[in-house]
């Protein structure tokens, strides 16, 4: 599957911001605007001055994070297309070519002067919404290690990637597995 670097770099902060979320094992990632900041600046998210975010921006990011969230773990693709598309409609969608700050052309599907909110939602909503249209949603997956659960886009050849980094989540449990299995074979030899 060919994805552009603009779509590859809009799955990836659809991805690190859903991360961001609290859950069974992790912590809040964004609970405040300095965390919010720091997300905007890591990312270099263009277009957006995050001296200027609030408390305000903050909330509706939470609420982008939560749809991104219901598309993960939607039931199919219909289901996940009607998401996105309330998500990017609501989101003001414009979308325009540029080629700032030494990139080459590509498409902002944000308006200029969007929200931090409407950017991400419009910009990686219609990331998101390629992966449906390609016909490969089920690339977007959650890891499959018991103490993880972290989001991931699938971009292997195969489609056969299970953990959100092999060399933590995944070695971790081969390592594990192995272990099991010499006290297995040490037990009954």
């Amino acid at each position: 599957m060919l994805i552009n670097h603009d779509t590859r770099c809009a799955l990836g902060h659809a991805v690190d911001l859903l991360n961001t979320a609290p859950g069974e094992h992790s912590s809040e990632g964004l609970g405040d605007v300095r965390a919010l900041r720091g997300f905007v600046e890591t990312h270099e998210v263009s277009g957006v001055d995050a001296a200027g975010l609030s408390e305000r921006d903050l909330v509706a990011v939470h609420l982008v994070r939560d749809r991104f969230a219901r598309v993960f773990a939607a039931r199919d693709d219909r289901e996940a297309a009607e998401l996105i598309n309330t998500m990017v409609a609501e989101a003001g969608t414009t979308p325009q070519l540029t080629d700032h700050d030494g990139h080459d052309w590509h498409v902002h599907y944000f308006a200029p002067g969007a929200s931090l909110a409407d950017h991400l939602a419009a910009d990686c909503g219609m990331a998101l919404g390629f992966l449906v249209v390609a016909g490969e949603r089920e690339r977007l997956r959650r890891c499959e290690a018991p103490d993880c659960g972290r989001a991931f886009v699938d971009l292997s050849r195969n489609r056969s990637r299970r953990y959100c980094d092999s060399r933590t989540c995944g070695n971790r449990l081969h390592v594990a597995a192995y272990r099991a299995r010499r006290r297995e074979a040490g037990a009954t030899g």
